[in-house]
């Protein structure tokens, strides 16, 4: 059947279209966004992505590793490690090459899977910070990195202080966009319009002693490390899009948003090649 086409814009037979119909050559409006998704929902997420989450997450400096072993007072090497919320095994990895003695903890099915393809020779079991699946007094050190933030703290804290051994450390770090790069912050600011029924700076406040232990049972001190990496531009894409926000907010929008990224960002790297600089956000605290 043929479709007849519209009648002239000037022609006085033409129908007056309904007010909340726009004309046929106005642009095409965003996909909505989905419903706001839940904490769980963001956690869960990773699983179905691991291999992205694994291919394009950065890892994280020598110098966020040395000054582990500076505030603690004790080389990683030989040190009984436990890494909860280890992911795909990024901080793992990087412990077990300084010699830690280091077990994995992680909730997911889907990313302890591709942990267990990366670093076959490395313990991981299945659990989350809320209620360790490890012995009383038996780690010299619990870290958790780009994790803390999936736990409930006032359960967390108590769980980390029982498995610590006395003299022990809790370790938690992020890494987190140099938002003084202007490329970055204009990137963040786009994020930000994207999601902006979702209040996205609130994620910096995990950096904050005070919400990483509400209870006020620890003494944290505070380190943070700038560090960059250069990837290609659709690395930078891939490792955006490995994030939670993105990963429970819908295909089409994320693609959208994705490819209207690509375009502003090979303006500023016409080479293709990004670099992306971060601040790793320490908190350490001593049991």
């Amino acid at each position: 059947m043929t479709t007849p086409l519209p009648p002239a814009p000037d022609d006085p037979s033409a129908p007056t279209p309904p007010a909340d119909v726009p004309p046929a050559d106005a642009p095409l409006a965003p996909t909505p966004p989905a419903a706001r998704p839940t904490h769980t929902a963001r956690a869960r997420s990773f699983n179905a992505a691991a291999a992205q989450y694994a291919a394009n997450r950065p890892s994280y400096p020598p110098a966020l590793f040395d000054a582990l072993e500076e505030l603690t007072g004790r080389p990683l090497k030989g040190s009984r490690v436990a890494d909860i919320g280890a992911g795909t095994g990024l901080a793992t990895a990087r412990l077990h090459e300084r010699g830690a003695d280091v077990i994995a903890v992680e909730p997911g099915a889907g990313m302890a899977a591709e942990f267990r393809r990366s670093l076959p020779g490395v313990p991981v079991v299945r659990g989350n910070g809320n209620a360790l699946p490890l012995a009383d007094h038996t780690a010299d050190l619990l870290t958790y990195a780009q994790a803390w933030h999936w736990t409930d703290p006032v359960r967390a804290v108590p769980e980390a202080l029982r498995v610590l051994r006395p003299g022990g450390a809790l370790a938690l770090w992020w890494n987190t966009a140099a938002l003084d790069v202007p490329w970055i912050a204009d990137s963040a600011r786009r994020v930000d319009r994207h999601f902006a029924d979702q209040n996205l700076s609130a994620g910096q406040r995990d950096c904050d002693p005070r919400v990483a232990d509400p209870t006020g049972s620890l003494d944290f001190v505070r380190r943070v490390v700038r560090w960059s990496r250069r990837v290609p531009v659709d690395t930078h894409l891939a490792n955006l899009g490995s994030h939670s926000v993105f990963l429970t907010d819908g295909g089409e929008r994320t693609a959208a948003f994705l490819a209207e990224e690509r375009r502003h960002l090979l303006a500023v790297f016409p080479d293709g090649v990004a670099e992306e600089t971060y601040d790793v956000h320490l908190l350490l605290a001593t049991a």
